[in-house]
């Protein structure tokens, strides 16, 4: 079976590239407005980019009504965002600050999502999670025809959680991260080691 993307709509589109490029990592994205209000988003359509530099890249989409989403407007704006990285004891704040709400109002009261601020030129990250990126804004790409705008950001720092560090000498992490696959949510499972290389 071929499908021809050119007959397709974009609904469908989006069906089949989130039925079949998984798991995708779940990141939580937290950036501030100018007068402070803190937005947590959640991302799937997010990907590490580079090690040199150190970035990432989240696509962006619009809001119901057209107009540019809370992490959009703050990241051209502020130009600083605070990534953090799930398990499955944050499932439910998680879908459930998806919800597209006014830019005045934040999901951390609205859903009891508690945020610290560890590094005071970032936004806060969320208490409890086994990581986060620390980012400054670097560069935005154009997709012709498309509301959705590609971001790359720079990773400037990074906290671990010392819960999650397997082995300190390498910092080696190890967590369940938690992913999206099709419309529903996933754990990784069974970690399988490749055979070596003759």
């Amino acid at each position: 079976m071929i499908v021809d993307y050119a007959d397709k709509a974009l609904t469908q589109r989006y069906q089949l590239m989130a039925q079949t490029i998984i798991p995708r990592p779940i990141a939580w994205v937290l950036t501030e407005d100018a007068n402070g209000t803190l937005n947590i988003a959640p991302f799937s359509y997010f990907m590490g980019l580079s090690s040199e530099p150190p970035t990432l890249m989240l696509s962006v989409g619009h809001k119901s009504d057209g107009t540019q989403k809370d992490t959009l407007k703050n990241l051209r704006e502020q130009k600083k965002c605070t990534i953090c990285m799930l398990d499955a004891s944050f499932l439910e704040p998680m879908h459930f600050s998806s919800k597209e709400l006014e830019a005045s109002v934040s999901e951390t009261e609205l859903f009891n999502i508690n945020t610290k601020r560890v590094l005071k030129d970032f936004p806060p990250m969320v208490e409890g999670v086994p990581s986060a990126f620390f980012c400054e804004f670097y560069q935005e790409i154009e997709l012709k025809g498309s509301k959705t705008i590609p971001l790359v950001v720079e990773i400037k720092s990074q906290y671990i959680d010392d819960a999650v560090v397997a082995d300190t000498q390498r910092i080696s992490i190890d967590y369940e991260p938690l992913a999206r696959v099709g419309k529903s949510y996933a754990l990784l499972g069974k970690k399988i080691t490749p055979p070596t290389i003759p």
